[in-house]
């Protein structure tokens, strides 16, 4: 185990898992990974691997006799007879017969219905009602002759959710880790690797788990396929309910008149639609009508009767666009169904998920490492529903006057939801707060910014806030600093201060692909002057760089400030790892393309000798400097043995140090042996770490 794993062991024993025993047990068996997280909890929440490995076998043998496959349910059904009696493991639902007026349940796997059930049990399992539950039943079978009898009885039933937690050793336990550690622990009980992911990326993840930790709190996730949208609602918590998109009707999410049975927004605490875009799916208007009510005023209507509801709503779908596409020509909720393409619907999300940040998932990104125990986790989420740390943020920032109340209400739920998952001991400094303070501005700001390309009604609003200080600092949204000229395409084409270098930079230098004209003695038309035709007029200055924010290249980032150099000496102590090396053989392929064929250039690397690898290194140094001198590029290297270097920078000779706070290293991993993918092949489709630049002209 690592230090973290040790950590998260003595501090929650009994209450982790290792995350990659889940895949060890599930087998073929179809059932969430709470179900199969519960039993690993009760037989293998050690460090100790052979108690794991026996714990195991042990709840493999528990599924493979208790687990109810469809394809087997007549094996099982014929066992229960003969036996007389059986537990098994299924998902039973309830419902009430008013003509016998008793309560009968139905086994989805096992495929038996009308099994009575004693009302104490509805009464305090109330979820069976709606959607089903995953449960241990104890089934028995009595014969008779009575044909209108059904000879199944249910003598037990535990739904498969925990009985108690101690919430004050929790947060105790919290106290112990650093933000850093708390995030990196959350990330692996959902059961994703966290070096994989950014600081971003994971308060992301995150972000997917307020609906079950904050009360009617409305939020939208729309991205590319397969990056894990639905998969919280569907594995996490036995408290969340995920319908398909299609199901959807008045009945079944709020109540039936005709009967009076309350909907699945009166049991479950999330209620998520998968699948929720698509521009031809039939949608009923009333149905849009009545969420709507329920969204803002957290009621609904049966007959003249008003009833209330606490279930927040998850929204996630597919687009069919790039975000630069939807920019330029509609709006990011372009691909959902007209009827809910509607401004005073979508108003009442508080958050936008921007799910083509989130990478599609691998298998590389799942965790092996320890991680809470699924369904104490969820208790632990469910038991601070009833809190509200919206407040927590006003000793130190103030909102902008001019914010209207809905979308304060929306920045304060994601706020109040991010405080209890991140600082559930109520401790954070005011550089934390402020953190996910700017996230919850930003995804409100999404939500509001492209309400107002449907509906222009809409007054202007600044999303801003004020620090003790009294300085302002206006919130953007990442999309928005990535293509702001995309973005603003309905205001004045004023860029924010805090953006218009990076933009000057960014944008004027992406013209590749735009055929340069013949130069006047018609020598060197190519790669090069295609790249730097409009670059700018160079100048100092200094830009920063978001996590996630894509868009960067060494051709624009580097290439109009190395143009012209016939010398470039590149600093750098991390030149050492093969990504660290591919990315050094990525600046010398912007030198080549920023060079005209007829010249050469020096390029002279300073870094540090690999401790166990240095064999390797200098191989592949070798490689690159054959390679480089077939395209002009006399490349040489040396190893700095002084162990005071740290510097990372590039100083030409015609006048510019460029220096790079993290070197070259500026993006997040990305799959380098998928030849068929984007980022593996253009930079500009990599998201990037933070990293800052300065030009210096010396």
């Amino acid at each position: 185990m690592n230090a973290l794993d040790t950590k998260i062991n003595e501090h929650f024993p009994g209450l982790v898992v290792r995350k990659d025993l889940v895949k060890a047990v599930k087998g073929n068996a179809i059932v969430p990974s709470y179900v199969l997280e519960y039993l690993l909890g009760q037989y293998c929440a050690t460090s100790d691997e052979a108690s794991i490995q026996t714990g195991i076998e042990t709840v493999k043998q528990i599924l493979a006799q208790h687990y109810v496959h469809r394809n087997e349910a007549g094996l099982v059904r014929s066992n229960v007879r003969e036996k007389g009696r059986h537990k098994v493991i299924d998902k039973i639902g309830v419902s009430l017969n008013d003509k016998d007026d008793v309560y009968e349940a139905e086994f989805s796997n096992l495929g038996i219905k009308k099994v009575l059930v004693n009302p104490g049990t509805i009464k305090t399992h109330p979820k069976l009602l709606v959607g089903g539950v995953w449960c241990i039943a104890d089934l028995e079978y009595l014969a008779t002759e009575d044909k209108n009898t059904s000879p199944w009885l249910l003598s037990s039933l535990k739904p498969i959710q925990l009985s108690h937690f101690d919430f004050e050793g929790y947060t105790q336990a919290r106290r112990q880790f650093s933000t850093d550690e708390w995030i990196d622990l959350l990330i692996q009980s959902i059961g994703f690797n966290p070096e994989l992911f950014s600081r971003r990326s994971k308060l992301t993840q995150l972000v997917r788990l307020i609906p079950f930790c904050e009360r009617n709190y409305n939020v939208m996730e729309l991205g590319p396929k397969g990056t894990g949208k639905s998969h919280i609602y569907s594995e996490f918590s036995p408290h969340g309910m995920l319908i398909s998109g299609g199901e959807v009707t008045v009945p079944k999410l709020f109540v039936n008149n005709s009967t009076g049975k309350l909907g699945l927004v009166g049991y479950w605490d999330c209620v998520a639609f998968d699948e929720f875009a698509g521009k031809q799916k039939r949608v009923d208007k009333a149905l849009v009508d009545i969420m709507k009510n329920y969204m803002a005023n957290k009621s609904f209507s049966r007959g003249v009767e008003t009833l209330g509801a606490e279930a927040s709503m998850a929204f996630v779908g597919n687009t069919q666009h790039t975000v630069p596409w939807m920019l330029r020509h509609a709006h990011l909720f372009c691909d959902l169904p007209e009827k809910f393409c509607d401004s005073a619907f979508l108003d009442r999300i508080h958050f936008y998920i921007p799910g083509w940040e989130v990478d599609v998932i691998r298998s590389e990104m799942f965790s092996s490492g320890y991680g809470f125990v699924v369904d104490y986790l969820a208790e632990i989420l469910r038991d601070q529903r009833n809190k509200d740390e919206s407040h927590r943020y006003q000793e130190h920032f103030t909102l902008s006057s001019d914010i209207s109340t809905r979308d304060r209400d929306g920045i304060h739920k994601t706020f109040s939801g991010l405080m209890k998952i991140l600082y559930p001991h109520g401790e954070a400094t005011p550089a934390e707060i402020e953190e996910i303070l700017r996230l919850a501005i930003e995804g409100r700001k999404r939500v509001k910014d492209h309400t107002m390309r449907i509906d222009p009604t809409y007054p202007p609003v600044r999303f801003m806030y004020t620090d003790p200080a009294g300085k302002e600092h206006a919130v953007t949204t990442l999309e928005e600093r990535e293509y702001p000229s995309l973005y603003r395409k309905d205001d004045d084409g004023a860029e924010d201060a805090e953006t218009s270098d990076i933009v000057a930079v960014v944008d004027a230098s992406a013209s590749e692909a735009t055929p340069a004209a013949p130069s006047d003695g018609g020598a060197h038309v190519g790669a090069a002057q295609n790249i730097a035709a409009t670059v700018p007029e160079l100048k100092e200055q200094h830009l920063s760089f978001e996590e996630n924010q894509k868009g960067i290249s060494y051709d624009k980032l580097i290439g109009p400030y190395i143009k012209g150099a016939t010398t470039l000496t590149i600093t750098d102590p991390y030149i050492r790892l093969f990504f660290q090396i591919r990315n050094l053989m990525e600046l010398l392929e912007t030198v080549v393309k920023f060079k005209a064929p007829d010249e050469e250039v020096s390029v002279h690397l300073v870094t540090v000798e690999d401790e166990f690898k240095g064999e390797q290194q200098k191989e592949n140094f070798e490689k690159i400097q054959a390679g480089a001198a077939a395209a002009g590029i006399d490349f040489t290297w040396t190893f700095d043995t002084s162990g005071t270097l740290h510097a990372r920078h590039i100083v030409t000779d015609h006048g510019w140090k460029i220096s790079l706070d993290r070197g070259l290293d500026i993006f997040q991993h990305y799959e380098m042996n998928d030849a068929f993918s984007f980022a593996n092949r253009l930079q500009q489709h990599r998201a990037c770490k933070a990293f800052e630049v300065t030009y210096i002209r010396l």
